[in-house]
């Protein structure tokens, strides 16, 4: 029997194991390092001092932390999605217009942790309940840059202070972006096909009967939610399914993270791309917008980087550009938007985060 299937059945008794559980998740957290530490250099004789035993300890020590806070903020995130679904979302953002709509939508992007996967269908929804182009695209910008995994990590490893700072520049991209995309009149960039289910929706309501997905369109008086035991459950397959996508990239970002702290020399990136070089906040967003990652993989560079000078508003940048342009998202939403449509949203996004790259170097530094 599997882990799922041994929850109780009972809201007690799933709350009791949910309490065990976290203090297990924190207990492992807190003796993380000291683990490494004693096992490393008290058991093994390593050298502390020593570049492969610094970057062994760099890859043991964050490999166990990023995979933690992975499981921690994905199963917290996918109870929470249990109780905001894109039904929900569009019905909120239906009939809003420009301006006030953008900011709406955006905060709506942050507040919700849709992946990438849900792009596609969160963008024929909303448009197909009438909300205006440009809204919906301050949603799609928002939901995967402000995302729970690059804001938890972010702030477990510089402080809420740079978490915040990230959670603001997002979300001023995502509104400028999504409006200055929707005054460009974009709609003739849309696969027809999406266009034609607003007009289906239109019929719909004028011919007296719920739309899909219309709040109440399911079986009146029953209560469909979710029991806590199915809540959990949710979370945990999140888990299963996230972390057994991004663990090669985990690996991958924290090895090089590893090479870096442990061999690269301590003045190479503040020489390069320190705050005196011009171009280190375009360098870094032209690199990071085809890298084909995410939040779990971007963090171990980030750190790596961070100890060895770079600027926090480059790698701020270079963060935004991983997970806000990642390759996957780009190609399923090509699937709806015509390639002038596209190039724009990546065009505009770029230019935002770049701006914000150099203001926060401005005031960072």
């Amino acid at each position: 029997m599997t882990l799922v299937g041994h929850l109780p059945e009972t809201k007690r008794g799933i709350g009791a194991v949910s309490v065990g559980a976290a203090l297990v998740w924190l207990g492992a957290y807190q003796l993380n390092e000291r683990m490494w530490d004693w096992l490393l250099f008290d058991g093994l004789g390593l050298d502390p001092d020593a570049r492969p035993a610094s970057a062994l300890h760099f890859f043991l020590y964050d490999t166990v932390k990023i995979a933690l806070l992975l499981t921690g903020i994905i199963f917290a995130v996918g109870v929470l999605r249990t109780f905001i679904t894109i039904e929900r979302t569009r019905a909120l953002l239906g009939g809003r217009r420009e301006g006030v709509g953008n900011v709406m939508a955006a905060g709506l992007g942050v507040a919700t942790p849709f992946c990438s996967c849900s792009a596609v269908p969160a963008f024929i929804g909303f448009v197909g309940a009438g909300v205006p182009i440009g809204v919906t695209l301050s949603f799609l910008i928002a939901s995967p840059l402000v995302n729970e995994i690059a804001v938890g990590l972010l702030w477990t490893a510089f402080g809420w202070q740079i978490a915040l700072l990230y959670v603001a520049a997002g979300l001023l991209i995502a509104i400028t972006a999504g409006w200055v995309l929707g005054r460009m009149g974009v709609e003739r960039w849309v696969e027809p096909f999406v266009l034609k289910q607003n007009l289906l929706v239109s019929a719909t309501s004028a011919a007296g009967s719920p739309g899909p997905g219309t709040p109440g369109a399911g079986a009146a008086g029953v209560d469909t939610r979710p029991s806590p035991r199915l809540r959990v459950r949710i979370g945990i397959q999140e888990v299963r399914d996230i972390l057994g996508k991004v663990w090669p990239y985990l690996l991958v970002g924290v090895g090089i993270g590893a090479v870096i702290h442990g061999w690269v020399p301590s003045d190479f990136f503040a020489e390069h791309a320190g705050p005196e070089n011009p171009v280190g906040v375009l360098v870094a967003v032209v690199l990071g917008v085809p890298l084909y990652s995410n939040a779990a993989g971007a963090l171990p560079l980030v750190e790596a980087l961070a100890d060895k000078g770079v600027p926090m508003g480059t790698l701020l940048a270079f963060m935004m550009s991983v997970v806000a342009l990642s390759l996957p998202e780009m190609v399923l939403l090509k699937r709806v938007l015509k390639l002038p449509l596209l190039g724009a949203f990546v065009g505009v996004v770029a230019v935002g985060i770049v701006a914000v790259g150099y203001l926060f170097n401005a005031i960072l530094t």
